[in-house]
């Protein structure tokens, strides 16, 4: 019976073996593990504010004081222009936008510490909890956006003034560019976060740091003849975000150039995420 057994031919569904190549990234498999995904985007969402008292109202409480507080420092205290646009809805929708990228970028960096016990003991492809951290985070742009929308429309009840036009196919565009960026700087940390820890204390100074060189609190024009403004020029969020002002009000300015940039820099800061990643996969459980 043992030897019978034993000379039986067995069909395996499914065999995991260490990637052979550092770009080996087989996305049918991540297709087929979909309702996984679906499954850590509700963890997500629900773990966040699953014991607060406000739940999901923080999506909304945290840009409207934000910008409030924007409005008093940049807008009444250091008299920044805001191109025109109301100082609500000018901060408001750069906080939006930013809290995207922001939301993206920290979630992903602690990807492997943090689920280092669900790698040890389940095989999945490893890329489905940072994907689904980006989708996760996608429900509070969504909301936060909706917000922006909302008070947009209250001051145009107030002015008479409201657009909507064809630079809002822009946004779709826009925020995707957020999230490959988000991605992949997050995917980098998160990869050298197994061996060297310093890195993830590093990010949260990084992305202080990185706001004020991004439009966020002020338009490029701001920048306009001053001697720091080629230095905000290489920061490739700073096409996106006031590309999203110039798509969402119509005001502002729109540069092909500083969103191919953008757009180049995503695509070499994906590649560098994605050959970490794989690259820390085989062995990440032994460092971790």
């Amino acid at each position: 019976m043992e030897n019978t057994a034993g000379n039986k031919n067995e069909d395996w569904d499914l065999v995991i073996s260490p990637k052979a190549k550092l770009l080996d990234i087989n996305l049918k498999e991540v297709w087929r593990y979909r309702d996984l995904l679906r499954m850590f985007v509700k963890r997500d969402y629900k773990a966040q504010y699953k014991q607060t008292v406000l739940g999901p109202l923080w999506y909304l409480i945290q840009p409207i004081f934000t910008s409030l507080i924007f409005i008093l420092i940049f807008g009444k205290i250091a008299k920044i222009p805001t191109d025109g646009i109301p100082p609500m809805l000018f901060y408001l929708s750069g906080i939006c936008i930013w809290n995207y990228f922001d939301a993206c970028l920290t979630s992903t960096s602690s990807t492997f510490v943090q689920n280092a016990n669900i790698f040890g003991k389940v095989y999945f492809p490893r890329l489905v909890l940072p994907l689904s951290t980006v989708f996760s985070n996608m429900i509070k742009f969504s909301i936060q956006f909706l917000l922006l929308i909302s008070v947009t429309a209250w001051v145009a009840f107030q002015t008479g003034s409201f657009y909507i036009g064809i630079n809002w196919l822009l946004i779709p565009l826009l925020v995707l560019m957020m999230a490959g960026l988000g991605l992949g700087l997050g995917i980098i940390v998160s990869s050298l976060t197994t061996k060297y820890r310093d890195f993830h204390l590093l990010l949260s100074f990084g992305v202080q740091l990185l706001l004020y060189t991004t439009p966020v609190a002020y338009p490029l024009s701001f920048l306009k003849d001053k001697p720091y403004a080629a230095w905000i020029a290489w920061n490739p969020l700073a096409p996106i975000v006031e590309t999203f002002r110039y798509a969402f009000f119509n005001v502002g300015s729109f540069d092909l150039n500083g969103l191919l940039y953008s757009a180049g820099c995503i695509i070499v800061i994906l590649f560098i995420g994605i050959v970490l990643f794989n690259k820390v996969e085989k062995n990440f459980m032994d460092t971790v």
